[in-house]
């Protein structure tokens, strides 16, 4: 095991460790690796959601470089914990492409107010049953936890494509915007194909950078605006006043619990992958409740949830960098990155077109990773039942042509769920696990 609890001597090997110190000039870069893998899909999500509400550039700047802060400063609380909150795990924290479907949706119907009204709510609710997990986390089996990440990847893939085509505009599908996202995505395609070792993890960086070359040179970009702001400047507590509307309080508190089944996956799988162990209750519990008050902390910062990056999970299982004071540094370059508004700007200033042709492919990838979730869990009669109806119910249930399917339930139950394929998979995969018998499968070979 590379485990230890005990004060370990500055050496660059224990990089390798959970506990001990590294030189600063070497745990830096390490630090910066792991916040490198996830910066741009921890900006994404909030640029795509603020698309469907409508903010203006330099709404979303304040936003963007909000988002910068909370996800630093949650990290730093997964690997200090204070109280029972965080997991003193090597967890990196960061803004949920999870709930980008359900927000979006919020967003366009009610109004971001009412987005940040329900962040709020949700969060304070997975914090409160982060503490309580020892009473209900065996309601989230693998294959439950399995069916809605292939769902969220479901869900995602109409909103890569609007990205794609440029986003919420009038020029939505031209030529222009399909070259500048088929760009973008090759860059990614050559990068992964080409790039050697950690280097791999960058792909989406190197795409959004090329992709942003290509669009300054299209006329797509007011490079104007990078430097407006100033160069420094203090994140902005409530940039808008949340108001709660019940139908988007719903919708995006049983999102937060398909994010807790995914949290309890990601986490499990960094001490497996990681630490060469199972994860333990307390991790469990204390992941968990960072994720949720975060998340309510950073609706207060007008922000979506935040919760634990899977692409850090994979980037510990290829490294087995694990050393907490490491990827430290990196939660610290994060928080100063917030304070500098150029940062933000560049972000608010990407268009459309390249941050679809960077997360297409990822998007692509979670349905992917959710199948093979699926795998792990084994094709016993009782799984493949529980996955494929979930599956179909959600993914059939929630098509636009098939929207009037719906039209018998009250208004409030159709907001939830007439357009929330991850919605309904979570709830029909939860009802299958609790009824359907364990034994399904000896009872199919005694017949």
């Amino acid at each position: 095991m590379k485990t230890t609890s005990k004060p370990q001597n500055i050496s660059i090997e224990n990089i390798y460790r959970l506990d001990g110190r590294v030189p600063i000039a070497k745990a830096v870069p390490f630090g910066l690796q792991h916040i490198l893998a996830m910066f741009v899909s921890n900006l994404a999500p909030i640029t795509i959601i603020a698309g469907a509400a409508g903010l203006d550039t330099s709404s979303l700047a304040v936003l963007l470089q909000n988002a910068m802060f909370i996800a630093g400063i949650a990290t730093l609380i997964q690997l200090y914990p204070v109280w029972h909150v965080g997991s003193r795990l090597p967890v990196v924290m960061g803004v949920s492409f999870t709930f980008v479907a359900v927000l979006s949706t919020v967003a366009s119907n009610y109004g971001y107010p009412s987005v940040i009204g329900a962040v709020i709510v949700g969060g304070l609710m997975e914090g409160t049953l982060g503490l309580l997990a020892n009473y209900w986390r065996r309601l989230i089996t693998p294959i439950v936890a399995a069916s809605v990440v292939t769902a969220i990847g479901f869900s995602l893939f109409t909103v890569g494509t609007r990205s794609f085509g440029g986003g919420y505009v009038e020029d939505f599908g031209s030529a222009q915007n399909l070259l500048l996202g088929l760009f973008t995505l090759i860059v990614c395609l050559v990068w992964n194909a080409l790039a050697k070792g950690y280097l791999k993890q960058l792909n989406v960086l190197a795409g959004l950078l090329a992709g942003y070359a290509a669009a300054v040179l299209m006329g797509k970009v007011d490079l104007s605006t990078l430097l407006s702001g100033g160069l420094i400047a203090l994140p902005r507590p409530l940039p808008y006043l949340p108001e709660f509307n019940l139908g988007a309080i719903i919708s995006v508190c049983i999102i937060f619990l398909v994010s807790a089944a995914e949290t309890i996956g990601d986490t499990s799988a960094l001490v497996s992958g990681g630490l060469d162990r199972e994860i333990t209750s307390r991790e469990i519990s204390g992941s968990l409740a960072c994720d949720g008050y975060a998340s309510c902390v950073s609706g207060l910062f007008g922000c979506p949830p935040v919760t634990s990056f899977s692409q850090n999970v994979g980037l510990v299982a290829m490294t087995k960098v694990v050393n907490r004071f490491t990827i430290m540094t990196g939660a610290a370059c994060m928080i100063l990155a917030s304070l500098l508004p150029p940062v933000g700007n560049f972000f608010a200033s990407l268009p459309e077109s390249v941050l679809g042709g960077c997360t297409i492919m990822m998007f692509g990838s979670i349905v992917v990773s959710g199948m093979r979730m699926i795998a792990d869990c084994g094709f016993s009669q009782r799984n493949i039942t529980i996955a494929s109806l979930s599956l179909a119910v959600g993914i059939g249930f929630t098509a636009t042509t098939e929207a009037d399917i719906w039209n018998i339930f009250p208004e409030t139950i159709k907001s939830v769920f007439a357009s929330n394929v991850v919605a309904v998979v979570f709830v029909v995969s939860i009802i299958l696990s609790l009824v359907l018998p364990k034994n399904m499968d000896i009872v199919k070979d005694a017949q």
